[in-house]
């Protein structure tokens, strides 16, 4: 970690908000670029927390985002219908180009500790989006858009639901700890959207990190 970043890390966790702003004021300009770009990259990249990915995924695709970690991740007024509001779950990746194994985009996602109730509940959801988006080391490649009652998508959550519990009524504090899914169950969706993905010439550099009939996908829609 940038050295400058660290002490101004430290400073606003145990110090005021006056010696954070004297510190910072006798800094270049350059110096404090340098220690924005530094924590950017830090927290785009973090392993553990998806918040920023998911942030730039709901809000490049025009809804607000909902920071809370219970319920949908963003929501936006309907433009024909007065008082609705429309849903999305946001499923970012991020591909660490220094993992081992190297995890490639697929254009997957997962819903974590799903149930039936959770699924049928997402299901009266009619207008609820799904927004799949990838990143490789924090550069955003893509962001697809679909509803999540595209039947395909449904019927692959449902056999994963069916294979954990059977025909046994679940008890509370049981789950299917990850439900995933990646682009096969979703490509062929009618509604599907391209809300963003990289010029086909940039593209080519991040093949190496995407699956290859995803990555011909995307290379055919690219421009």
């Amino acid at each position: 970690m940038n050295q400058e970043l660290a002490e101004v890390i430290k400073i606003y966790s145990t110090g005021t908000h006056q010696e954070l702003s004297g510190y910072l004021i006798g800094k270049s300009k350059d110096t404090i670029i340098g220690m924005l770009v530094d924590l950017l990259t830090m927290y785009i990249n973090d392993k553990n927390s998806s918040t920023i990915r998911e942030f730039i995924t709901v809000t490049f695709a025009g809804y607000k985002h909902v920071e809370k970690k219970i319920g949908y991740n963003g929501f936006k007024q309907d433009t024909f219908v007065s008082g609705k509001t429309i849903k999305c779950e946001a499923k970012p990746k991020n591909v660490d180009t220094n993992s081992k194994p190297l995890r490639k985009l697929n254009g997957g996602g997962n819903f974590t500790d799903y149930t039936f109730e959770r699924l049928e509940k997402d299901k009266k959801e009619k207008d609820l989006s799904m927004l799949i988006s990838g990143f490789v080391d924090g550069k955003l490649i893509y962001i697809l858009e679909f509803l999540f009652v595209y039947p395909e998508f449904i019927k692959h959550l449902e056999e994963q639901l069916q294979y954990r519990f059977g025909n046994e009524k679940r008890t509370s504090g049981q789950f299917l700890r990850s439900a995933n899914f990646d682009y096969k169950y979703f490509i062929d969706c009618s509604n599907l959207k391209i809300i963003y993905l990289l010029s086909k010439d940039k593209l080519e550099k991040y093949k190496p990190y995407i699956v290859r009939d995803f990555y011909k996908f995307l290379e055919e829609k690219a421009k």
